[in-house]
């Protein structure tokens, strides 16, 4: 077994280590460029490549798809119940059709949102593995001083930094089945604020997809956000400002056509 890499830099040639990887993989896990890919297939005689990350065009996938069945492997999707944890407390999802929608704004506002309510949200993160994956297990976020703790990039600074001088909790980490257990002793609401366009790591109570109002080709034609538009139960047009009304129009119902029974909700760029 392997991983390849492609979208978080500077982490092939490494190994997802064996403390992780569990005890069938006592050397742990290689990690390689993808454009090794072939290589490895041929190397190891790979018959299956399942393909795990986001924020992919339609045809994009597919040719990704096309070169590994040409390699003659077989190539997996995984689906929500290959890959989602139920929670035993309420479950928020704010995902997003494309990277760049604006679901952070979303997501710090509904943590006002449920707090004006009475309740105790946490927010858990997308994992940014970017440092020593034993050290990113669980990453417990509770003030700017943990940002250093944890030396966290320019990147993961940028989204933990607004949650934190708003006195959220955040955690994340590599082990998400660990990170929930621990989320779960400090709140009465689990927030998913996820990244890229990623499906939830979380089966949601409530799953809320964010549409950028301005790319409205993006809602049939990315990966995995147009299965964010089919399971959501709210869909917000955001940046709805930023378009006239004819444009909002149009994009309320390519969603509507996508997944009719939504609830959809225009939104300003800042909310």
């Amino acid at each position: 077994m392997a991983f390849t890499a492609a979208q978080i830099p500077g982490i092939a040639g490494r190994v997802y280590p064996p403390k992780l990887a569990g005890p069938l993989y006592p050397m742990g896990i290689p990690i390689h460029d993808e454009e090794k890919l072939p290589e490895i297939v041929e190397r190891e005689g790979v018959r299956l490549v399942v393909f795990s990350y986001s924020d992919l065009t339609h045809v994009e996938l597919m040719n990704k798809a096309s070169k590994v069945l040409a390699l003659g492997c077989d190539f997996m999707l995984l689906g929500p119940r290959s890959t989602m944890l139920k929670s035993g407390k309420k479950v928020v999802a704010v995902t997003a059709v494309k990277t760049g929608a604006g679901k952070s704004t979303v997501s710090r506002m509904l943590v006002k949102l449920l707090r004006e309510k009475g309740h105790r949200p946490v927010v858990v993160r997308h994992p940014m593995p970017y440092g020593v994956l034993e050290k990113q297990v669980v990453q417990r976020f509770a003030s700017l001083d943990d940002l250093d703790r944890y030396r966290c990039s320019i990147e993961e600074r940028e989204e933990f930094e607004p949650h934190l001088r708003e006195g959220t909790i955040v955690y994340a980490g590599v082990d998400y089945e660990m990170v929930l257990k621990e989320a779960e002793k400090e709140g009465d609401v689990i927030v998913w604020d996820g990244g890229n366009n990623d499906l939830p790591f979380y089966w949601p109570d409530l799953h809320i997809t964010v549409v950028d109002a301005t790319r409205p080709e993006l809602i049939t034609n990315s990966y995995p956000g147009e299965t964010n538009i089919h399971m959501a139960d709210v869909i917000i047009l955001h940046k709805a400002d930023k378009v006239s009304e004819e444009q909002l129009d149009r994009a309320a119902e390519m969603v509507r056509k996508v997944n009719p029974g939504a609830e959809v909700v225009a939104t300003a760029s800042k909310i």
